[in-house]
């Protein structure tokens, strides 16, 4: 594949194709999902860019289901997470969440996190284990996997985010997008120094840890062997707390 370059001579990653272009040029109906095929997905990724935030968040939730099933990977999933991806700049991502004065965008994010961790460095490595060739060049997994530096584009202009939920689902995001990126350490120092979030802290943590930094002892809770699934469909703030 060619690259463009710029004007030093670096490569430069392909860019995301327009959503307009991954909602239109999509074969949906030809792509596998947990339930048959995408045809129904057109309409649910379309309901995204209402300015009715319990439509947007009702969406991802479904999309989080028709296409990350099981925390699996789909056929369907790739175009999906472009598309989700393609729309973060767009107008309807600064809509207030239901009961609360976040930016959909960060339900945005947080959908991206839970899809691309289960195909992140941590969970096919485990899989691998047990499932020989899971990654083999031309599986799903592998060519989902094929996305991350499209995705990290996307996501990486909100590191610096002024909305502090809209920059903490980045920084994550980008960490399991990202290879070592030196630059990212400082965010993931910040994650950990400023975050209530634990499963973000472990996130974060981890990718330190990989890089070779030295980060402090995790709380005794942090070690209890249980495996970190992030819960981004939204539900929980379409209803006033109890």
């Amino acid at each position: 594949m060619n690259h463009s370059r710029s004007n030093t001579g670096a490569p430069r990653e392909p860019g995301l194709p327009p959503y307009q272009v991954v909602l239109s040029e999509t074969d949906w109906s030809s792509l596998e999902t947990p339930f048959g095929n995408g045809m129904d997905l057109p309409e649910v990724l379309t309901r995204l860019l209402t300015p009715d935030p319990k439509a947007q968040v009702n969406a991802l939730s479904e999309l989080g289901e028709m296409v990350g099933h099981q925390n699996t990977i789909y056929e369907a999933t790739a175009p999906v997470a472009m598309y989700v991806a393609g729309i973060l700049t767009h107008p309807a991502a600064t809509t207030p969440r239901p009961y609360r004065n976040v930016p959909i965008r960060a339900a945005l994010l947080n959908w991206l996190v839970s899809t691309t961790y289960d195909a992140s460095d941590e969970i096919v490595g485990r899989t691998e284990q047990y499932f020989p060739g899971f990654l083999a060049p031309g599986t799903i997994v592998a060519s989902f996997r094929d996305l991350r530096p499209m995705l990290y584009q996307a996501v990486s202009p909100f590191l610096r985010d002024s909305h502090e939920d809209v920059r903490e689902a980045a920084v994550i995001a980008a960490l399991i997008l990202a290879e070592h990126r030196d630059h990212l350490a400082v965010h993931a120092r910040a994650i950990l120094d400023t975050s209530g979030d634990d499963p973000n802290r472990r996130v974060a943590r981890k990718a330190l840890e990989a890089w070779g930094h030295d980060v402090p002892a995790p709380e005794p809770f942090l070690e209890e062997p249980w495996d970190w699934e992030p819960q981004s469909d939204g539900r929980g703030d379409l209803e006033p707390p109890f």
